[in-house]
């Protein structure tokens, strides 16, 4: 009889965006507009702080949390954007996908519900679902990608334990507006419920007075968990470093699967992190607004429908009355067109395409004539 495995992992899919990024990749002369990372390489102040460390011999074991500057500056980061968490309750963590880990693992039991408004970050559901959780899909798309305060409360039940909120939005670039905060803010308080920020895009939104869920409700900090991220903003996707905060209760017990899944992140990373925070995301915020300006330009050019995305530098234009499901889509735009998008139906959302308008200017324009060029031919 054969050993059986994990039977959480079986519902589980491998990534849709690595998928067509690998298709992109063994396709000759592809331009891959798939991978949600930056085009641009880590500044040069914070990697020479790596080679500072490594000088000297900040090559031992770190605290499991991080050193307490670099919780301390995270705070302080946080504190500037009013969101105000405590350096014992922050955790410095291998990217924000182990930080969402370590939120969803710390507060799901089996059979526990959390809402996800899709589309949305396939990494949730399969989260939920490692957690012997789950996932309720919340589809926004009726309502411009907004939460309607009515679908939101008809979703939740006796088991819901939580809420994920990504804003500025991966994969749409849309921010939630106060009337969709505000019915999550509701929620939370009256049915109480955790709310998991994903903030990973929050230092890219182009829209002037933006204020993420924690800094709007401080009254609901020992319900909102913070996720957030060095990945986008600073151009280190490589890097894998990010961090989560919570209430202290939340926070001893992720401290506790952080410990056990990674330990902690590599010692002479972290005065680079701490270079980063210091480092203004100004002139990364300015280029990709004005690479969203030229992408939105070029759909509408090509009669493709897109909401404007307020953050982040996804684009989620529609195709329904193309004919083609958004899989075979992408399939056919590879092969025939040579330009790699990623499926809607990878976050829930059929009948679209994700763009990453991240890549250098001229990948992005040549990529964006080629998708005119599949268009056009569709269309006859």
């Amino acid at each position: 009889m054969p050993l059986s495995l994990n039977a959480a992992l079986d519902d589980l899919r491998l990534s849709g965006i690595r998928r067509f990024s690998a298709l992109a990749a063994q396709t000759p002369g592809c331009v891959s507009l798939t991978l949600g990372e930056p085009g641009e390489d880590t500044t040069p102040n914070v990697c020479a702080k790596v080679g500072e460390d490594l000088a000297r011999g900040l090559t031992h074991y770190p605290p499991n949390n991080g050193f307490a500057w670099l919780r301390e500056a995270i705070c302080a980061w946080e504190a500037e954007r009013g969101v105000r968490l405590a350096p014992e309750n922050v955790i410095v963590t291998d990217g924000a996908t182990e930080a969402l880990f370590c939120a969803i693992t710390s507060l799901l039991n089996p059979g526990d519900e959390v809402i996800i408004p899709t589309p949305a970050f396939l990494l949730y559901d399969s989260l939920v679902r490692l957690a012997r959780g789950v996932p309720v899909a919340l589809d926004t798309t009726a309502s411009n990608f907004q939460l309607d305060p009515h679908a939101l409360a008809q979703a939740i039940t006796p088991r819901t334990k939580a809420i994920v909120i990504t804003s500025p939005n991966n994969p749409t670039g849309c921010v939630l507006d106060r009337r969709s905060m505000d019915a999550v803010a509701e929620a939370a308080q009256t049915r109480g419920l955790y709310v998991i920020c994903d903030d990973v895009y929050g230092e890219l939104c182009y829209e002037p007075g933006y204020r993420r869920f924690s800094a709007l409700y401080p009254e609901l900090a020992d319900r909102a968990i913070v996720a957030n991220s060095f990945s986008k903003p600073w151009a280190m996707t490589g890097w894998r470093l990010g961090w989560v905060g919570a209430g202290e209760k939340v926070a001893a017990a992720m401290a506790k699967v952080h410990q056990y899944a990674v330990s902690s992140v590599p010692a002479f990373m972290q005065h680079a992190a701490m270079e980063a925070l210091a480092t203004s995301t100004a002139p990364m915020r300015a280029s990709y607004q004005a690479r969203r300006d030229f992408t939105v330009e070029a759909l509408d050019r090509m009669g493709l429908s897109v909401v404007t995305p307020q953050g982040a530098f996804y684009a989620f234009p529609s195709i329904e009355g193309l004919g083609l499901a958004s899989e075979e889509f992408c399939e056919r735009a590879i092969r025939e067109a040579g330009v790699a998008l990623v499926p809607g139906s990878c976050f829930g959302g059929e009948g679209h395409v994700r763009l990453s308008y991240a890549a250098d200017e001229k990948t992005l324009a040549t990529g964006l004539e080629r998708l005119a060029g599949f268009v056009g031919a569709l269309r006859g």
